[in-house]
This record gives structure tokens, C-alpha cells and sequence, in this order.
């Protein structure tokens, strides 16, 4: 028992005082792959402040397929790691044992970090989060639309995603097929141009 008050005595303070759960020391890195999406970026990034907040993300990558835009301007001033060249060498370059890949425009809807850390943390399986009730289309308009398959965002551990990232060129082509769990949490997802 005083080993436990000592422990305690050593945590945060913004830790003190609540149980400290495992889903706490998970931390992801997120992985977007652009071109040409300045706006569409900036959008995305804002959506993560609150999880870099609450301690989920550890960083953001941004990967860079010759945009012409102010693209890596963009991502240079939020503070993202640029990168260039294969999927494979961005994964590399993530310091997070989980990943979550993005596209550009979508959007994650507050609360998103805890889901996607409690699922880190119990499962090893893929993820996507659910897409936001308010903007749901129609079934039979999803039913005939081709949809991405990043459109809900793709959570994957760093380990499962090199492995993949050996026959994708792409973020897309990575997720393309897998089987998922749906989580909770919602996102917006990007609009298609």
C-alpha cells in the first residue's frame, strides 16, 4: 500500500486523483497523405489539437505526393513531420506503436482520442470510426457511391501497417480490403472533389 501512495505522490498532477488507465499511454501517430490540399489539411489538423491535448497524439505526418500548393507550408507551420517519397519510409518515420491515417478534409469529432485509445490499447486489429449521425447520406445513395477507403479514418497498429505498406504505393490501396472494427467515435469524412 505505500507503495502504491508513493507511486501516486510521483504521477502528474493532472493525473492525481483519477485513475490512470492504460488507454492513457497509448499514443498514435497520424499519417496524411496529400496533394495539392492546403484547406482540405488545415481542416484535418484542427481536429487534432484536442487529442495532441489529451495526450493521444504523439505526431503527425504528413505525406507529400508533389503538391503545388502551400500544402507543405501548411504543414511545416503546424508543426507535422514532412515526408516524401514511399509509404513504407513515413510509416518508418512514425514514433507511435499505432497509426491513424487520415485523409485530408476529414474531420474527427470531439472525443475521438479516448475511443481510439481504448481500442489501441485492448484490441490488434484495424479500426474506423463511425461516420457522424448529422451527416449521413442515404442508404441507397451510399449503397451506388464509391466510397474511399480511408473515408473513416484508419486506425492500425505501426507493425500491421509496414507489413501492408510492402505491396500499397498508398494510404488507399493500404486499407483497401481490410477487415475493421467500428468504433464509436464519429468522423466527417472528406468531401469527394
Amino acid at each position: 500500500m505505500e507503495q502504491i501512495k508513493n507511486n501516486l505522490s510521483e504521477m502528474p498532477s493532472r493525473w492525481r486523483g483519477r485513475a490512470v488507465s492504460v488507454m492513457r499511454l497509448v499514443m498514435l501517430s497520424v499519417l496524411i497523405e496529400t496533394r495539392n490540399d492546403e484547406e482540405a489539411l488545415a481542416r484535418t489538423l484542427a481536429t487534432l489539437v484536442g487529442g495532441a491535448v489529451e495526450g493521444v497524439v504523439r505526431d503527425v505526418i504528413v505525406l507529400d505526393r508533389s503538391s503545388t500548393d502551400a500544402t507543405r507550408r501548411v504543414a511545416d507551420h503546424t508543426g507535422c513531420t514532412l515526408a516524401m517519397g514511399t509509404l513504407g519510409a513515413a510509416i518508418a518515420q512514425a514514433k507511435g506503436d499505432w497509426l491513424l491515417l487520415l485523409e485530408p478534409g476529414a474531420r474527427l469529432v470531439d472525443g475521438w482520442g479516448d475511443e481510439a485509445a481504448a481500442h489501441a490499447a485492448r484490441f490488434t486489429m484495424p479500426a474506423r470510426f463511425s461516420r457522424a449521425r448529422a451527416g449521413r447520406t442515404p442508404f441507397l445513395a451510399r449503397a451506388f457511391k464509391r466510397n474511399s477507403a480511408l473515408a473513416q479514418g484508419l486506425l492500425i497498429s505501426k507493425r500491421q501497417a509496414s507489413s501492408l505498406a510492402k505491396k500499397a504505393d498508398t494510404a488507399e490501396a493500404l486499407a483497401r480490403g481490410l477487415a475493421m472494427r467500428t468504433l464509436a467515435a464519429e468522423i466527417w469524412p472528406a468531401e469527394r472533389r
